[in-house]
């Protein structure tokens, strides 16, 4: 290996940190936890169908309508869809959601999960003149 290559290596290397470093060291707003008093609004046919309390104890949660059943688990500050009997099953791949905004959508089932604040308000995304 070269004097070359060393440098370039260490210069990615260096370059990688500074863009890694400020995600390790922030006290991002945007996560789940404890403090945060995050819901889940679940949603059939554009319906609110339940809200639930995001906690670190388990809970189930059963969707049943006439196209089929949904089984939602929440843990750990989060949700998850943990079984269901549509026949594509890419509902279950949104895997286990813990920030605001994010979602997990059964379009056969036509059930929506969506994490918000408990308060109800909507943080500002942008600005835009």
């Amino acid at each position: 290996m070269k004097r070359a290559d060393v440098w370039l290596i260490s210069i990615v290397l260096i370059a990688a940190l500074a863009f890694l470093a400020p995600r390790w060291f922030s006290d991002n707003d945007d996560k789940g936890g404890a403090g945060k008093n995050l819901v889940a609004n679940v949603t059939v046919d554009g319906e609110l169908f339940k809200t639930v309390k995001l906690t670190k104890e388990e809970q189930t949660i059963e969707v049943r309508t006439e196209r089929g059943y949904n089984i939602l688990k929440v843990h750990d500050y989060g949700i998850e869809m943990y079984d269901a009997d549509c026949p594509d099953q890419v509902c279950l791949g949104f895997g286990f959601i813990t920030l605001p905004k994010q979602t997990i959508v059964c379009l056969p089932h036509r059930v929506l999960v969506e994490i918000t604040s408990a308060s109800g308000e909507d943080d500002i995304d942008a600005y835009v003149q």
